[in-house]
Formats: structure tokens, sequence, C-alpha cells
């Protein structure tokens, strides 16, 4: 992200306005790969693929705030595999962690990652800091530390019907394998910013969020990941749940976020009503049926007919409801920013 796009994102947080619409898009394997014309695998495997990829993407759409800008990951066998979770990598698929925790009772041995030497981790980091020269010498810098939160790596530990079960009957479990997650966690995004001092950001993305009541993501979600933004001094705390947030969004200010990236499961003005407008919403044209179905004619009607509705214009960025889906082209994107001109 270069100083301007962090600048203007700073500005839109703190309920700035005075340009046009802010675009930006959170952007990872599910479709910078393939845009980009390799095979997932060659961006995991090949570092320079993956640099040039990145760099591509920023020359293409430099108008575009890429979030959170060359994100390196594996996946979602990202955290898990620094658990000893076995990941398979197909060539052109995305990639699954398989399960370590088979039993209930093999939560009690768990032991908390060293994010330094574990897993994936490592390579990941080792990628920032290899090319953080080309990348600063291209004029942008790495602004965030980024991880999946506690609740969506236990489900890829023990697995999303267990861990949901796991809630409801054996409470003390749950806890304590949120407490080793969410210890790791802490450590993981200390240790990347400890390495990056440009780091100012922290993401963290939890889809099993939207899959619990608001009584159990009080109990089991909240004050773990608040204690996880709590734990950085970043100027911005960005959450991306696109499952359904309406049991728990109205809690996202208080957890110490300050920029959400929803779903499309309840409109943008709706949101801000029950947050009472104290988080910036990255969002939501729908990502599957409009960005990557549609054509740019829809994209454009889509995009004017968002921005018409909302009822207050600050703290808003325009993206998708979630991340970049995959096959989204060029032309869809360059439709959604031909629709914002006329806005202010």
């Amino acid at each position: 992200m270069t100083d301007s796009h962090w600048q203007e994102l700073n500005a839109v947080i703190n309920g700035q306005t005075g340009g046009a619409i802010p675009v930006g898009f959170i952007v990872d394997c599910p479709w910078l790969p393939n845009w980009y014309g390799i095979s997932i695998l060659d961006y995991f495997t090949n570092d320079e693929l993956w640099l040039q990829a990145n760099l591509a993407a920023q020359k293409t759409f430099p108008d575009i705030m890429f979030l959170p800008g060359f994100w390196s990951e594996y996946g979602m066998c990202t955290e898990p595999s620094a658990f000893g979770a076995k990941s398979v990598f197909w060539k052109n698929e995305f990639p699954f962690a398989e399960k370590i925790i088979k039993n209930i009772e093999d939560i009690d041995t768990l032991q908390k990652p060293n994010p330094v030497s574990d897993g994936l981790l490592p390579f990941m980091l080792n990628r920032l800091t290899h090319h953080r020269a080309a990348i600063e010498a291209a004029g942008h810098k790495i602004r965030f530390s980024v991880s999946r939160g506690p609740m969506n790596i236990a489900s890829f530990l023990m697995g999303t019907t267990e861990w949901m079960t796991v809630l409801l009957t054996d409470p003390d479990r749950a806890h304590r394998l949120m407490r080793v997650i969410t210890d790791f966690l802490i450590e993981w995004h200390q240790l990347q910013h400890d390495s990056i001092p440009t780091i100012d950001g922290l993401m963290m993305l939890d889809d099993i969020v939207g899959f619990v009541s608001e009584d159990d993501f009080l109990t089991f979600g909240f004050p773990y990941i608040k204690e996880i933004y709590d734990s950085t001094t970043a100027s911005v705390k960005l959450f991306h749940n696109d499952a359904d947030f309406r049991a728990s969004v109205k809690h996202y200010p208080d957890m110490g976020v300050n920029l959400f990236n929803p779903g499309i499961q309840m409109g943008i003005n709706e949101i801000k009503e029950l947050t009472q407008n104290r988080l910036t919403v990255l969002g939501n044209i729908p990502p599957r049926d409009i960005l990557a179905a549609g054509t740019p004619e829809t994209v454009e009607a889509e995009t004017i007919k968002l921005i018409d509705s909302l009822n207050d214009k600050r703290r808003f960025i325009l993206s998708c409801g979630g991340g970049m889906p995959p096959n989204v082209t060029t032309e869809n994107i360059n439709a959604m920013l031909k629709a914002t001109r006329n806005f202010k």
C-alpha cells in the first residue's frame, strides 16, 4: 500500500471526507494467481511469481487499496500448519489443512506453537522480509500483520461440526483451546510487527464467528478476539467475517475493530446503524453473482445503486461483500471504479 493510500485509509476510518469514494479489496489466493495467469501452486511456491503478481495488480489498479497488500499466505493452511496440521496442496485448487484434534481430550495436550519456527510461518514471514526492498522500491509498504481468527483456526484443528459441538458440551475445553490459540496469535502478530516496522495495521479473518449465536460469540469469541486487537497499538484494526454477522456485528467496535469487511447478509445502512457508525465498512457488492458473474454494465449499475442508497457516505470504502472471489475480470473491477467518479 502506498503512503497516499495509507493516509486515505486512516482518514476514512477517522470519519474525514473530501475525495472520491474510495475503493478497496481484500485479495489473496482465490483471485490473484489466476487473474495474473499462474496456478495457485506456483503462487505459493515461487516467491518471485508471488511478488510479480502482486506488483501487477497494484500497477493495473493504482487507484485501489489492496488489503492487506502483498499478503504472504498459504490459504487456510497458514496457521494450522504451525500446530502440526497436514497441509494438502493441489496445483490449482485451494489448499486444505487436515484436522489434528481427533478426540476432545486432545485439546488437553495441545501446545502453543512458536511462530518463529513452526509450520509455514517462517516461510511466510521470510517471503515478506526478503522482498521488502523490492516492494518499497515500487512505492509500497507492508502495512498489516495478518492471521485467521481464533474460532476459525479452532474449526480447522478439529473440524467445524466438532468445534460447534464442543462449545455446547464442554465449554471448559473450548475455553482452553481459545486460550492456546489466542496466546499464539498475539505472539504471531507481534513477531510480524517486530520484523517489519512499517506495519501499523492488524487484519484478522474469522468466518466461524458467523456460525454461532450472540451468546456463544460473547462467551467464546468476543473476549479472545478483543484481546488480540488490544495487544497492538496499530491504527487500523480490520476484521473480516462474510458469514452471517447479524448476531455479532453490533459488538465489533467494542471488540476493537475500526474497519469491517462484511458479507451481503445485511445492508450497509443497517450495519452503520447497529454499530452507531463507529466503524468503517469495506463492502458490499455481491462478490459471486455481481462482481464475478455480472457484466461490466451490471457491475457499474449495482455499484451506483449501492452508493446512492447510503444514508451516510462517511466511513465507507467500496468493495465486494467479502474477499475478492475467483474469476473477477479487470473489466468488472474497472466498472466499479468508473461508477465512483460522480460521487464525492
